[in-house]
């Protein structure tokens, strides 16, 4: 069999191997080693030389996906506590002199009311403004 083929077709089952284990790194092997199968077609090079084009076309291919990789920005807001509660309307269940506790949904919260806002009473309608850490901040409908 053709040097060149068996190239290609290692490098096929590397790309298969990526849809079977999506991650990325496999895309770059097998790129590499299709492109190195298609130059041993067309070249015939040494042993040597081979191994030096092939490593040669990895290096860029990874180096290409690090410079056209999508930048991410701040951290993603799944599976936090914060995800989509600043603007949802709750329910005050207690208010003492310890704090407040709202109860958004299913869920109770520990809540506290901004500067401006003195106090609420139970049972009062609120809206998330914030979030500070597991604390909710919350102002009252209407305030």
């Amino acid at each position: 069999m053709d040097p060149g083929l068996i190239w290609i077709l290692a490098g096929v089952l590397m790309l298969f191997g990526e849809l079977l284990l999506p991650g990325i790194f496999l895309l770059w092997i097998g790129l590499a080693t299709i492109a190195t199968g298609l130059l041993v077609m067309l070249l015939e090079p040494t042993f040597g030389s081979t191994v030096l084009m092939f490593n040669m076309l990895l290096l860029a291919g990874v180096f290409m996906g690090i410079k056209f990789r999508p930048k991410t920005r701040g951290h993603p807001a799944v599976n936090m506590a914060n995800s989509g509660l600043v603007g949802r309307s709750g329910l005050v269940i207690s208010a003492d002199s310890v704090g407040i506790r709202v109860r958004i949904g299913d869920s109770d919260w520990p809540a506290r009311l901004p500067r401006d806002v003195e106090r609420t009473a139970e049972g009062a309608t609120v809206r998330v403004e914030a979030v500070d850490g597991m604390t909710l901040v919350v102002r009252p409908v209407g305030a």
